[in-house]
């Protein structure tokens, strides 16, 4: 009977793994914002912008970044009350601002495809919030947490953009509603926890800090025995050693098949702009992208303002989603949704070859490829997915590149490869690629409905010469 209660407590552990990496993953990032800062950004408290400042190059240690938009990224907390939030006028280009509660879940948009480019103020609320909404606000922002994640991304459109894109990041600013005093760090674990029970410790704290859905709540009231409910002081401080044992084979196990899904073929996009995923299975076309526009359908509880409640946009299994969510959080952390920006890879050419410096290919395009904001293609390099360095300073190409040649039939080929082509015209239509394996990224900023109900196929990369 023992062995089979702890084999319970080790499957139980991996559930809460897969359940709650989500919540620890975003605010073990939280955390490294409001202290230290990432990618090009400067640390920054709670309720300040911290702002990129120069388009991503082949410096930016930062997985799979993006070469198209300057970040501006916000921790919130609503402990102290809601906050005001004021954007400019964009004049009509693309910006978004994407919310995303504790738990991952992005709840709310701000911007080009949710509210328009106009200036404008917005509420943001914390959970139960009841005061009266102030004259002149656009609408209400309802937040299911009391921590929350602003994970904006101005378009730029080059080196000669970035004056514009500074000066409207300076005018993105978020003011507290009635200054009442807010928490300036997050809960900290209780100290003297072993720390391969760290994790665990961890999502004790945060989950009793910034609760789920009343569905969520429901669920997660199975992982009692493990201790992950009980207040005060931590239960893992002087756990049992079966405990600890089953804690530790069921992170394990949890983190494993995390791990096993996101290393099957699944994209996505997060705060650096897209996850890592693998090539083409065997059930694909060689050269076949990898796409997947619902990798963060799994909120199921929280639709805001921008966001699409309905059923093609939700994971239908609750206990289904909570896989996604954890792979999502793990692959793409702070992605949108596919409706927003959609983020498709690949590793092969079309005869399933593995994209190699060595070799020069064609991108054809019998029409570009159906965005309504702009869509661009990154070379990256492996297995790290850093931008490439090269002599052109041509990180990406896309509908906004200058001098970008097209058919006479509408039709688009670029260029890949590793030396400049010598005729002018696939010079301009060239992205340089690195000396080894590569693999290329699109990016389709509001895709188009082809794109989302899975009609359009992407071409696969042509290998010539050779």
């Amino acid at each position: 009977m023992a062995d089979k209660a702890g084999t319970g407590l080790v499957d139980l552990a991996a559930e809460a793994y897969v359940y709650g990496s989500p919540l620890v993953h975003d605010l073990s990032m939280v955390r490294t914002s409001l202290h230290e800062g990432f990618g090009a950004m400067a640390a920054a408290p709670f309720n300040r912008f911290a702002h990129s400042g120069h388009l991503a190059d082949h410096r930016t240690e930062f997985v799979s970044v993006n070469n198209d938009t300057l970040y501006s990224v916000a921790q919130l907390d609503l402990s102290g009350g809601p906050l005001r939030l004021h954007v400019p006028d964009t004049g009509g280009a693309y910006y978004v601002l994407q919310f995303v509660d504790a738990w991952t879940n992005n709840f709310a948009y701000v911007g080009r495809r949710a509210t328009g480019t106009g200036e404008g103020e917005w509420l943001i609320v914390p959970p139960g919030w009841s005061g009266s909404v102030p004259d002149g606000v656009r609408g209400v922002i309802d937040a299911p947490t009391s921590v929350v994640t602003v994970a904006g991304r101005n378009a730029c459109d080059g080196p000669e953009d970035l004056e514009r894109v500074r000066a409207l990041q300076e005018r993105f600013t978020l003011t507290p509603l009635d200054g009442r005093p807010h928490r300036t760090g997050l809960p900290a674990p209780e100290p003297g926890v072993p720390e391969e029970l760290g994790f665990f410790e961890r999502l004790r704290v945060w989950m009793a800090d910034f609760p789920p859905s009343s569905a969520d709540q429901a669920y997660q009231d199975r992982f009692q025995p493990l201790g992950l409910l009980e207040e005060g002081p931590s239960p893992y401080a002087g756990a049992e050693p079966a405990l600890v044992e089953a804690l530790a084979k069921g992170l394990e196990r949890g983190r494993a098949r995390v791990e096993g899904v996101s290393r099957a073929g699944v994209s996505g996009g997060g705060g650096g702009g897209g996850g890592v995923g693998g090539g083409a299975d065997g059930g694909r076309r060689p050269g076949s992208w990898d796409l997947n526009p619902h990798l963060f359908d799994y909120n199921l509880d929280h639709f805001g303002v921008g966001t699409m409640n309905s059923p093609e946009w939700r994971i239908a299994d609750r206990e289904d989603s909570y896989l996604a969510r954890a792979v999502a959080a793990r692959i793409g952390l702070w992605g949108n949704h596919g409706y927003e920006a959609v983020y498709a890879q690949t590793f092969q050419d079309s005869e399933g070859r593995q994209l190699n410096g060595a070799h020069s290919y064609v991108l054809r395009f019998p029409q570009p490829p159906p965005a309504e904001a702009f869509w661009s293609v990154t070379m990256y390099g492996t297995p790290d997915y850093y931008l490439v360095e090269n002599p052109a300073g041509r990180y990406s190409i896309g509908d906004r590149t200058p001098g970008l040649v097209h058919a006479d039939d509408g039709s688009l080929t670029l260029y890949v490869s590793r030396e400049r082509p010598a005729d002018p015209e696939r010079a301009a239509n060239w992205l340089p690629a690195p000396a080894g394996d590569f693999r290329p990224m699109l990016r389709l900023y509001t895709p188009g409905a082809a794109v989302l109900d899975g009609s359009y196929e992407i071409p696969a990369v042509e290998r010539v010469g050779g």
